[in-house]
């Protein structure tokens, strides 16, 4: 397409024609009827997203006044701050085989690892991921946990010769669940609730472990959990293998967490006997954190729309799964109020989560001059076809 530009002081507008290189793709006028109204919108956002230092202080206040009372008693905040049963962290001297399970969001990874200690760190490992099919979302726990152990099985069988398991050991394997759980020691914790999308049947309140183990022998997969792990302990205990100054890990993925080592004279609600060590990991689920966040319009309508609202809100302002949908939805408001993609709204822009967060960062990575990345993903994300000009 080949674009050209007129402007007034108030509107500006973009007159789109065919050019020889965009035959036989879709032929969609994009007009800036109204510089104006776009503009506003815009700086309506802007203002709404602001975050200045003493909002900032504000939200930190909270924050820090919901973990202690979460840490006071349980139900105390919306912050719910699990122990996890981690009193001690990798010293770098652990060796042998062991395995992974990481069930964490969208994606689902299997991984075997042969750790060496200090002098050979980390020997050899081999991964598998694989994406969970949408249906498995909205299902039935059996059939998730099913698919996990059929892959996991299926990858257990392709061990290679880099990986020794010593005689007589059966094959060990932690699990990392991303899903607040209340857990009841080191291999097994109750299901709370599900975040992150999902909406599987017959978990919540049953203990993750045994879904597993369940699902591991009706595959035939003799293997034994060893530990239940959020994704931030399982990040921190990683990270400790290598350096031993670290206290904290956070998660930004499809959701967010973090979790951080406590000392268990602070925490109120830990009854009966204490770590030798002194200290415990705390999984905060920060995702369920609201107090004080600056919310858009775009942020209210996205929750009122979802399947669990007024949860989940600090996850849902800042992690993978929902930053596409809030730039889709402005991009909905700017194209219907401002008629950003000409005199409709474009019908596949209009479908719920059609602009997905790797497409946005693709766009805000695309430093060409003709901004090719940005006018691929428009088109197929939204029909629109265009080659941008500066304004005069």
């Amino acid at each position: 397409m080949s674009v050209a530009a007129t402007t007034s002081p108030a509107i500006g507008t973009l007159y789109v024609s065919p050019s020889p290189r965009s035959r036989g793709m879709p032929r969609v006028t994009m007009a800036l009827r109204s510089v104006v109204s776009v503009g506003s919108i815009l700086t309506k956002l802007q203002q709404d997203c602001a975050t200045p230092l003493p909002v900032i202080r504000h939200v930190a206040d909270s924050m820090t006044a919901d973990m202690r009372a979460g840490l006071a008693v349980d139900g105390g905040s919306n912050l719910k701050m699990i122990l996890s049963y981690v009193d001690s962290l990798p010293s770098g001297n652990e060796k042998g085989l062991f395995y992974a399970l990481d069930l964490g969001g969208t994606n689902f990874r299997a991984l075997r690892v042969q750790l060496g200690g200090k002098e050979e760190r980390v020997v050899a490992t081999e991964f598998e991921q694989l994406s969970i099919p949408r249906e498995l979302m909205f299902g039935t726990s059996e059939e998730l946990f099913d698919f996990i152990a059929s892959t996991l099985a299926g990858f257990a069988e392709k061990e290679s010769k880099k990986f020794h398991l010593p005689h007589g050991r059966q094959r060990e394997i932690g699990f990392t669940f991303s899903f607040p759980v209340k857990q009841t020691s080191i291999d097994s914790g109750i299901l709370m609730k599900w975040t992150k999308g999902f909406a599987v049947s017959g978990t919540a309140g049953r203990d993750v472990v045994a879904c597993l183990n369940e699902a591991m022998e009706r595959q035939g997969l003799d293997m034994r959990v060893s530990a239940l792990v959020n994704d931030t302990v399982g990040t921190l205990a990683g990270a400790r293998y290598w350096d031993d100054d670290v206290m904290v890990a956070v998660i930004l993925g499809t959701g967010t967490n973090a979790c951080y080592v406590e000392r268990t004279d602070c925490i109120p609600k830990l009854q009966g006997p204490k770590s030798s060590s002194g200290r415990t990991i705390i999984n905060t689920e920060w995702g369920a954190f609201s107090d004080g966040i600056p919310l858009t319009v775009f942020d209210r309508d996205m929750d009122a729309a979802s399947i669990n609202p007024g949860e989940q809100i600090f996850e849902k302002t800042i992690s993978g799964m929902y930053l596409g949908e809030i730039a889709r939805r402005a991009l909905v408001t700017m194209a219907g109020e401002g008629s950003l993609f000409g005199r409709a709204v474009p019908n596949k822009l209009s479908t719920p989560f059609a602009l997905r967060t790797p497409d946005i960062c693709a766009m805000q990575q695309d430093n060409s001059d003709d901004l090719q990345a940005v006018g691929s993903i428009l088109h197929n994300v939204a029909g629109v076809t265009y080659t941008i000009l500066p304004l005069l």
